[in-house]
């Protein structure tokens, strides 16, 4: 059963690899939300949809019974839906960090190179 009210309509426009959709993710899974996670880095199909849903091109973007966040966080998608009553306070943990995005070693991992790092 789900923490949050019945017939909620999620449609979340995210990366597979970026901290702040992991962050969107960890708060549908905290209240056992079922979303459709639509891919918008290997899907262009996605990524115009979210750029002509959301007027921007930045992401994450998260559409909740047809009201659209664009360029939230998990932190906020989690705020705004529990200022509209859509899910109910709960202590349940997240595991991953929902107000940010990658490390600079989590970007150069994605795309296959090794970090560089200065001496200050």
């Amino acid at each position: 059963m789900s923490d949050g009210m019945p017939n909620l309509k999620i449609i979340a426009y995210l990366k597979p690899h970026c901290g702040w959709s992991r962050g969107v993710r960890a708060v549908m899974a905290k209240y056992n939300l079922d979303f459709e996670d639509r891919d918008i880095w290997n899907d262009i199909h996605q990524r115009m949809e979210m750029i002509q849903k959301s007027g921007q091109e930045l992401s994450p973007c998260v559409e909740i019974n047809g009201h659209m966040l664009a360029d939230v966080s998990g932190e906020e998608v989690e705020a705004w839906m529990l200022a509209q009553g859509l899910v109910r306070p709960n202590q349940n943990a997240v595991g991953v960090p929902t107000d940010r995005g990658c490390s600079d070693e989590e970007h150069a991992a994605q795309r296959g190179e090794i970090p560089v790092h200065f001496k200050g």
